[in-house]
């Protein structure tokens, strides 16, 4: 199924610096992280329907189908693709801090690390996961600036020690009124810039499990800083936050899937 996506015209891509204004504490920071991670987090299970468009310079147009089936309270997640019929039964899965992916041609599962490109796209674990934030990272205040026609807190974000994250350097962009996050720039350890991601779109849902309501990002818009070309386009649909089985959170049940 092919996606369209419009023109990022509401968000300008570069973050025009407003005239100086006071900064935020560090209490203040590690507050808007925690409001980022909470105002993400279900309590519950999740369940959505991705559609992920990949664009590589010299190659065709490659379009995957995947289902993201997540337990926030267990930190557990399963990225199971559907399409092309290639990628068909493959998954990953993420337990106990540990990412592993199936891949059904071989019948074998290896582990591998945050930086891992989810099925060869420039997508990453923590696209599809629960926000960590706070948990992760600790916040250095950068300034209020505005971002197309939206006003913003800069953080930058710096792994904390000893966490496995896929990039330990973060440019972050705050919206100042809903407090979602607008814009990051991933970096290496070094500085150098290696994606440009946007959050164009948020949709709110009630979760039964958290008795509120909860955002997540409807499209997420990843620019390869590395490799020009490359572009990445995901758009979440037919989000489900209902209870699902323990089985779907085992190598097992991945298995099963491509039989």
């Amino acid at each position: 199924m092919r996606i369209f996506i419009p023109a990022l015209l509401c968000l300008c891509l570069c973050a025009l610096a407003s005239p100086a204004v006071a900064q935020l504490s560090q209490d203040a920071m590690v507050g808007l992280l925690k409001n980022i991670d909470e105002q993400q987090r279900n309590g519950g299970d999740y369940k959505a329907l991705a559609f992920i468009e990949q664009r590589e310079k010299d190659k065709d147009l490659m379009v995957y189908e995947a289902v993201i089936y997540r337990r926030d309270l267990a930190d557990k997640l399963m990225i199971l693709f559907l399409r092309p019929k290639s990628e068909a039964g493959k998954g990953y899965l993420r337990l106990d801090k540990n990412l592993f992916i199936y891949d059904p041609t071989v019948g074998k599962w290896e582990r591998r690390t945050e930086r891992e490109r989810i099925g060869g796209t420039d997508s990453r674990r923590a696209d599809f996961d629960e926000s960590r934030l706070a948990e992760e990272y600790t916040p250095e205040y950068v300034g209020q600036e505005t971002l197309g026609r939206f006003g913003v807190h800069h953080l930058k974000l710096t792994a904390k020690p000893g966490v496995d994250v896929g990039f330990p350097v973060v440019d972050l962009w705050i919206d100042l009124k809903t407090g979602n996050v607008l814009k990051a720039q991933d970096r290496a350890l070094s500085g150098r810039l290696m994606r440009t991601v946007y959050y164009p779109k948020w949709r709110k849902v009630m979760s039964p499990s958290k008795g509120a309501e909860v955002y997540f990002p409807k499209e997420i818009h990843i620019y390869d800083e590395v490799e020009k070309a490359n572009q990445t386009q995901v758009v979440m649909r037919k989000i489900d936050l209902n209870a699902l089985p323990d089985n779907i959170f085992t190598k097992a049940w991945l298995e099963t899937q491509s039989r």
